[in-house]
């Protein structure tokens, strides 16, 4: 079976699209994103135009401030500080990467909590870690509402994660790890320094690799049968590709997820839920 995360994703774009109409109704309050884009790069020009995109088509508002690749820090600390002070903005996303000169834990660390629509603050990764989240990370929400919504278990399941990034690895292992809906796993999490790790990933029946190796995982890794969720994507010679060889896996697995059309939609759906949700809570009185 193959995972259509665009459908997902346009699924729960329409949910949220209703829910901000109602709430905007009721409150008076149009949610905003603001989103900043240090430098040039084309990828992530081309990541911030879609989320403004996908906030146009759900009626949540959202403003684009860019800054040179040569801004200092304090300049682009002095951005956020206001960010954070503006009552008119929900939710803040400094898109990554930045630019060498710039440490991106401080300015991370600088965005209120209650705006960190991203969840990178450590205030939000603990409260995740406790399983009383405020916003949970775009990208291991969208991996989470997939498995939910095709009606995938994990209650009880051998999940193996290969990855141990603080944007997708380790809270998709917290999360599926978590009591819940969607959680209550057996989660094993691995990454380069894995020892065995082919016979590790053979054993998962949930099988999330976020390692950021073009076709990395193949056919030896899989166990027949397992859901495989493929979250890194990469342009090659060939085309996009993601940390799965699909064809070589596509065959053992009961469900896959295809690259491009798999994660990467739901990343944006999820951006869209915790601005809202952002909104809901700083007007929850």
């Amino acid at each position: 079976m193959l995972l259509d995360g665009k459908a997902v994703a346009a699924s729960i774009r329409s949910e949220i699209a209703d829910a901000t109409s109602e709430f905007i109704a009721t409150r008076g309050v149009t949610p905003k994103l603001a989103a900043v884009l240090v430098g040039e790069n084309p990828a992530s020009q081309v990541y911030v135009r879609n989320k403004q995109r996908a906030c146009d088509a759900a009626g949540i508002g959202s403003d684009l401030h860019r800054l040179t690749a040569d801004c200092g820090e304090s300049e682009l600390l002095r951005l956020v500080t206001t960010l954070n002070h503006d009552p008119s903005v929900h939710g803040i996303l400094v898109q990554l990467p930045l630019p060498d000169s710039i440490q991106s834990q401080r300015i991370l660390q600088a965005i209120d909590p209650n705006k960190d629509v991203d969840a990178f603050h450590p205030e939000n990764v603990g409260r995740l870690v406790q399983g009383k989240p405020r916003f949970v990370p775009c990208t291991p929400q969208g991996i989470q509402q997939l498995l939910i919504r095709q009606k995938i278990e994990t209650s009880g399941r051998r999940v193996v994660v290969i990855g141990r990034s603080d944007i997708v690895g380790k809270p998709i292992a917290c999360m599926l790890g978590n009591r819940g809906v969607g959680g209550d796993a057996t989660v094993t999490l691995c990454h380069s320094r894995t020892i065995n790790l082919n016979a590790i990933a053979r054993q998962a029946e949930i099988l999330i690799v976020a390692i950021g190796r073009p076709q990395f995982v193949g056919a030896d890794m899989v166990k027949p049968g397992a859901v495989v969720i493929d979250v890194g994507i990469h342009r090659t010679d060939e085309g996009l590709v993601g940390d799965v060889d699909f064809d070589a896996v596509a065959p053992l697995a009961s469900a896959i997820t295809p690259v491009p059309g798999g994660v990467g939609p739901l990343t944006v759906a999820m951006l869209l839920q915790n601005t809202l949700r952002a909104a809901q809570l700083a007007n929850s009185e």
